[in-house]
This record gives structure tokens, C-alpha cells and sequence, in this order.
């Protein structure tokens, strides 16, 4: 029907318009109501519905007449024995009754609890034609009764006719301007035009930007020799040469006369001067985190961290703190492996152990092993490796005081008299009393620090550091000191352990 509302004037012999596509119109009024259409042809019975719901229990309908007697029912059980009920009145004598077989006695019943009233039977109780579901409550019958009915008694008609078709609807207005429409398809390539005439002579060009520079030219002809310059200044003295190739053995000699008698000899030893073509190891610790100097005369070889001990297997291997082993110039928690006669090595067992001079520093035995390489390595003492011409040797006091060096040596340093460290069962290690090692500069308790192959490192209390003691002169009975304990570093530092000098020979 729009199309009355869209369509356009076409003049006679001219091509059509292109109008605006208007608005919709409004829509036009309803038609007359149509005659009522015949009744319909019954529907094929629909599918089953679903179970639905249950209801809620409906209220109890009016008693029903009383009902036809039915006939009589199977014969029911026997009851279970009833109690014992009243006395009632002597009866009359009966005639003999012929002896009946004794019964067995039941077995007599816990009266059971009172039911509440039920309902009648009847009331809603409606016939299923069909094999009733089990479960179903008698509710589901009287709804499966009513939709059937329902179903059964309803005509649907059919749809009526189409109604008379309304008026038109007035003008609608302009509608909106369209969407923009696709392209068209590209037409077929043109013809080639022709060559249009020569065009003049352009206006000459400007100057070209300066080209690169060129290639080196090849080296030319040597020229001639100039004049001699003036003679130069001395030179400084050359170094010194490397000595030269020791010479080859000369032919013997020939034997010398015998010499004349000499003077009497004396038993007195000759003065001895030490020279200074000797060299000896000086190893210093300096219990701290700072790497120490090394002595006046004396030049540092390598500076690296104090080991005291290694234990494998429960056996231990101990480093004179005044040897060059005991100054490794890497750490590592556990510096060893353990190899087998299969051809295997292992790396961190468990059960190695490394120990490590320690710097001063309260220790904590409560806390965690540590497992932090760089915060372990704020726990071990650094150590320098020296070299020179004087002999080295140790001296113990016994007592508070620090002893003199013996005559023609002069002291390096003063400190504490260090004797070994035992670990936890029979391992441990001592000192060389004559090495620098066993003379400490500064004494810390604990002195050193235990490291394990499972990579930790800690302070354990089972730990024990072995210092010499002090020994005064006394005039009191018995030995001096036995069995004192010493609490407290001061009383220790003042009153127990024993002090040293490192002392080196004076050499000309």
C-alpha cells in the first residue's frame, strides 16, 4: 500500500527524476471488524505436559452420602493380642466343646502411639484411566481431569478474514538525505595520446656542491739528505743489565805448599751478622674487615681472607695463621671437594665444614645460620701476605705483659697468645708458638666462624678458642691458677690470657 505515498510524476518523453526518499507515513486507522469465522476443525491432541508443581493441599471438602455397602473383603491377619478386658457377667453353661490343639503363645506387642484423625478415603480420590505414576498425590489427578476437559470441551476458530483497508494517511514529511552509494566500477584504459612538440631549452644549471677529496697520491721519491745536526746531551745512566751466564768451571789448580802452623784457636764464637739475601713470609690478619699493611721492609704479595681450618669427614686440617695458606685470595663457603676412587667428586658435602677467622662483632648463637654470601662475608677477617729479609719468630710472656724481643730483633706487633680452635667432636686445629699466627693483635671471643657444605655459615657455642694462660710468679701453695674462671672480657683480657710479641731479626 506505500507505494502511493513513494511514487513520483514522470513527465511524458522525459527521463525519470531522482526524488528525496520521504518519511514514513503514519500508520492509517483500523478497518471495520471482520465477520466471525467458522468454528475450526479440531486440533490433533497435543503432547503430555510436564509433571507440574505440587499444589497445596486443598481444604477438606462435605462428607459425601453414605456409599453402597461393598462386598466383603479378604479375610484379614490376625490381630495382635488384645488386652485384658473387663470382668463381664457369668454366662450360662455351655455344652462341652470338643479339645482343641494348643496354640503357640505369640509374642505379646508394645501397645503402639495414638494416630490423629485421618480423612475419608473418598473425598479426593479420582480414577487414572492410565497406569498412575508412582508417587503422584491425588492433587495431580484432579488438575490432570480439569486441563482435559479443558482440552477436550474448547473449540479454537480459525482466523478470521483480512478487514477493509483504512484511508490513506496523510503526506509524510522529507525524509533524511541517503547513504552515500558504492563507487562505480573503473572504466576501460584510454587511448595513448601523442607526442606533444619539443618544449624550449630550460635556463642553465647552478654550480655543483665541491666533490670529495681524492685518493692519496702515492709516496713520492725520497728527497736528499740534510746537514748533521748538533750533538745532543748525555743521556741518563741505562738500567742495569741482567746478569750474565755463570762462567764454566775451571781446570784444578795445582796443589800449594803446606801452609806454617797456626796460633792457638780460642772455644769463643765469632760475631754473626745476618745478611739480606734471605727471604721469609710474613703472613698479618687483621681481624677486621680492612686488608692490613704490611711491616716497614716488607712487601705485600697478596691480600686475601684468614682461614684457620678445614674438617672432611670428620677430620680436620689445620692452617698456621702465620703461613701463606691461611690468606686465601677468594672466598668460598666450602673451598674443597671430595673425590672417591670411582672417579667422582663431590662439592659442598654436608658434612665439610670450613672455619674462618672472624672480626669483632657481637655473636648471636639464637639466630639463623646465615645464607647470604655478601652478609657473610662482613664476618671474615682480612689478611695480607708479606715478603722480606727478616727472619720472624714469636714470643710468649704468660703474663699481662707483652715480653721484649730477644737482643739483635726488633717487635712488629703485640697481641694475644692464640694456641688452637676444636669444633664439635674430636676435630680442630692449633698454632706453631713460634709463628706470628699464634700471636693475634686484637682478642675476640668468638675468635672464628664455622661454615657448612649446605652453603650456611654461623656462630655455634660448641665452638672453643684455646688461649695461653697467665702464669705470675706467686708465693701461694700450689699451681696458680687451676680451676679459676675468668667472666667477662676485662677480667680475661687483665687477669687470663697471656701475651706475645712478633719480633723480626735485624739484618745489616
Amino acid at each position: 500500500k506505500q507505494w502511493y505515498q513513494r511514487r513520483v510524476a514522470i513527465t511524458a518523453g522525459g527521463e525519470p527524476g531522482v526524488g528525496i526518499k520521504g518519511e514514513a507515513g503514519n500508520n492509517g486507522q483500523d478497518g471495520a471488524a471482520g465477520a466471525k469465522g467458522e468454528q475450526g476443525v479440531e486440533g490433533v491432541e497435543g503432547p503430555r505436559g510436564l509433571v507440574g508443581n505440587k499444589g497445596e493441599q486443598g481444604d477438606v471438602g462435605p462428607v459425601g452420602p453414605q456409599g453402597e455397602t461393598g462386598p466383603q473383603g479378604p479375610e484379614g491377619l490376625a490381630g495382635e493380642k488384645g488386652d485384658t478386658g473387663a470382668t463381664g457377667p457369668k454366662g450360662d453353661t455351655g455344652a462341652d466343646g470338643a479339645r482343641g490343639d494348643a496354640g503357640n503363645d505369640g509374642p505379646k506387642g508394645n501397645p503402639g502411639p495414638v494416630g490423629e484423625p485421618g480423612l475419608d478415603g473418598r473425598v479426593l480420590v479420582i480414577d487414572n484411566p492410565k497406569n498412575p505414576a508412582p508417587g503422584f498425590t491425588p492433587e495431580y489427578y484432579i488438575w490432570v481431569e480439569l486441563i482435559s476437559n479443558v482440552l477436550n470441551n474448547t473449540q479454537i476458530a480459525e482466523k478470521g478474514a483480512p478487514g477493509l483497508d483504512g484511508t490513506d494517511g496523510p503526506q509524510g514529511e522529507k525524509g533524511a538525505q541517503g547513504e552515500k552509494g558504492n563507487a562505480g566500477v573503473d572504466g576501460n584504459d584510454g587511448i595513448d595520446g601523442k607526442d606533444g612538440p619539443a618544449g624550449a631549452n630550460g635556463l642553465s644549471g647552478k654550480d655543483g656542491a665541491k666533490g670529495e677529496a681524492g685518493l692519496k697520491g702515492e709516496t713520492g721519491p725520497s728527497g736528499s739528505d740534510g746537514e748533521s745536526g748538533e750533538k745532543g746531551e748525555k743521556g741518563a745512566p741505562g738500567l742495569k743489565g741482567l746478569g750474565g751466564i755463570k762462567g764454566q768451571k775451571g781446570i784444578q789448580g795445582i796443589d800449594g805448599s803446606k801452609g806454617d802452623q797456626g796460633n792457638p784457636g780460642s772455644c769463643q764464637p765469632n760475631d754473626y751478622s745476618p745478611c739480606n739475601c734471605d727471604t721469609h713470609i710474613l703472613v698479618k690478619h687483621s681481624q677486621s674487615l680492612e686488608v692490613p699493611d704490611c711491616p716497614a721492609d716488607f712487601e705485600s704479595l697478596w691480600s686475601g681472607f684468614s682461614l684457620v681450618f678445614f674438617e672432611g669427614n670428620g677430620y680436620g686440617l689445620s692452617q698456621d695463621l702465620g703461613s701463606a695458606g691461611s690468606c686465601l685470595e677468594q672466598f668460598q663457603l666450602m673451598p674443597f671437594m671430595q673425590c672417591s676412587s670411582s672417579d667422582v667428586c663431590r662439592h659442598g658435602v654436608r658434612t665439610d665444614k670450613s672455619f674462618w677467622l672472624a672480626v669483632e662483632g657481637d655473636a648471636d648463637f639464637a639466630v639463623k645460620p646465615m645464607n647470604n654470601i655478601d652478609l657473610i662475608r662482613d664476618h671474615i677477617s682480612r689478611c695480607n701476605v708479606c715478603v722480606g729479609t727478616k727472619y720472624i719468630l714469636a714470643r710468649h710472656s704468660f703474663t699481662a705483659e707483652a715480653p721484649d724481643c730477644p737482643a739483635d730483633f726488633s717487635p712488629l706487633w703485640t697481641g694475644y697468645s692464640y694456641v688452637m680452635v676444636t669444633s664439635s667432636g674430636t676435630s680442630g686445629g692449633g698454632q706453631d708458638l713460634s709463628s706470628a699466627g699464634s700471636c693475634l693483635e686484637n682478642f675476640f671471643l668468638p675468635t672464628f666462624i664455622e661454615c657448612l657444605g649446605r652453603g650456611t655459615c654461623a656462630y655455634y657455642i660448641n665452638n672453643l678458642d684455646y688461649w695461653l694462660a697467665q702464669n705470675p710468679e706467686t708465693n701461694s701453695p700450689g699451681m696458680w691458677g687451676m680451676g679459676n674462671v675468668y667472666s667477662g672480657l676485662d677480667d680475661i683480657i687483665n687477669q687470663g690470657v697471656a701475651r706475645c710479641t712478633v719480633c723480626a731479626r735485624n739484618t745489616l
